[in-house]
């Protein structure tokens, strides 16, 4: 951590959080925080006070509040009305859409995410995902959070466990050339642009295709093969992750349900100790899931719980009906209070 930074002018800039509560551990330490709101980091107080003989320029008494670190959201569909899986008619202002959000987004605790594409067309894949790539070290703090590179969610996944994902662009693929063609070559494979990968997350159904087959080839890009919207047997699922699957998407939803003789993905969390157990997410909103679910889950795998919003873009904006480009088509989600559903159905659209 740096000790201090400076202002143009050659002022360094330093605020102390006094009177608040760190994370140290499992507990909760009263304990000053100087930071560097330039850099965006934490400053190391003794360095900065007796090395560089500073003192802070600004004091704000939290007045018990805690000191955290910010949020990583590991499924974020959009928010405040922009939603990741659009194709503006200037895709100029893609970017520009997204820098909004990043200003908007830091306000919820939200520091980074990695931004989730659906189930969409190849030419949305395209023109998309080089907006989603990670960002340079050298932004600023004020641009607020960043993406961390994208999860495309699909279109790989079982039509049966579609959930609202259109089913009319779902495919199998057969070989890593079908992510190639689906996602865009430069977007799957490091070194084919300049600066990051695109995509660090692929949600597929690992039953289906050639697709168990192709996670060494995933993985050893450094993708991230999640399960998900998936009819696989525990059987199979188990073989995902004998193959790198370190990931489920969304726990619970849209796959095949727990059964006490063939406990589906959930069950590759029961493994003996010492072998490979996948993170998994959980959207604990009080309608995907039932608390007692979540405390299962939990339960059987406690490190690898991350929850996580599954948010659309209706994050921030009033009740009512938002447009929606699921695939090839044009649908409406409602938005009621915190329940968010297909329009004139009762399936859940994301949170």
């Amino acid at each position: 951590m740096p000790s201090v930074v400076s202002t143009d002018d050659g002022r360094d800039v330093i605020i102390k959080f006094t009177n608040g509560r760190v994370l140290r551990g499992d507990a909760l330490v009263s304990e000053d925080v100087w930071f560097s709101p330039l850099s965006g980091k934490i400053v190391r107080s003794q360095l900065a006070f007796f090395d560089d003989h500073l003192l802070p320029s600004v004091v704000i008494d939290l007045r018990g509040r805690i000191v955290s670190p910010g949020f990583i959201d590991c499924q974020l569909n959009g928010a405040f009305g922009f939603n990741f899986s659009t194709l503006l008619d200037d895709m100029s202002q893609y970017g520009k859409r997204m820098r909004d959000l990043n200003r908007k987004l830091v306000q919820t605790g939200v520091t980074s995410y990695v931004p989730t594409l659906t189930s969409q067309t190849k030419e949305l894949y395209h023109k998309v995902l080089p907006f989603l790539r990670p960002l340079s070290d050298s932004r600023a703090a004020e641009d607020g959070a960043e993406s961390l590179g994208a999860h495309v969610e699909g279109p790989f996944l079982n039509p049966s466990k579609n959930g609202i994902h259109n089913v009319n662009v779902l495919r199998e693929a057969y070989s890593f050339g079908d992510l190639e063609d689906m996602y865009g070559a430069e977007n799957v494979n490091p070194g084919r642009t300049v600066g990051p990968m695109a995509v660090k997350m692929i949600t597929a159904a690992p039953e289906l295709g050639n697709m168990a087959e192709l996670i060494p080839e995933m993985t050893s890009r450094g993708i991230v093969f999640s399960l998900g919207h998936s009819e696989a047997t525990y059987e199979q699922a188990a073989a995902a992750v004998g193959k790198g699957a370190s990931m489920i998407t969304h726990l619970f939803n849209a796959m095949r349900p727990l059964h006490h003789r063939n406990p589906g993905i959930f069950g590759v969390l029961g493994e003996a100790k010492g072998t490979p157990r996948p993170c998994f997410g959980i959207i604990a909103d009080g309608i995907h899931l039932h608390p007692t679910t979540i405390k299962i889950a939990f339960n059987a795998h406690p490190d690898g719980f991350i929850l996580v919003t599954d948010a659309m873009h209706m994050v921030g904006l009033p009740d009512g009906p938002y447009e929606w480009t699921n695939g090839d088509e044009r649908m409406r989600l409602v938005k009621n209070g915190k329940i968010l559903l297909l329009e004139n159905s009762n399936t859940i659209a994301g949170a």
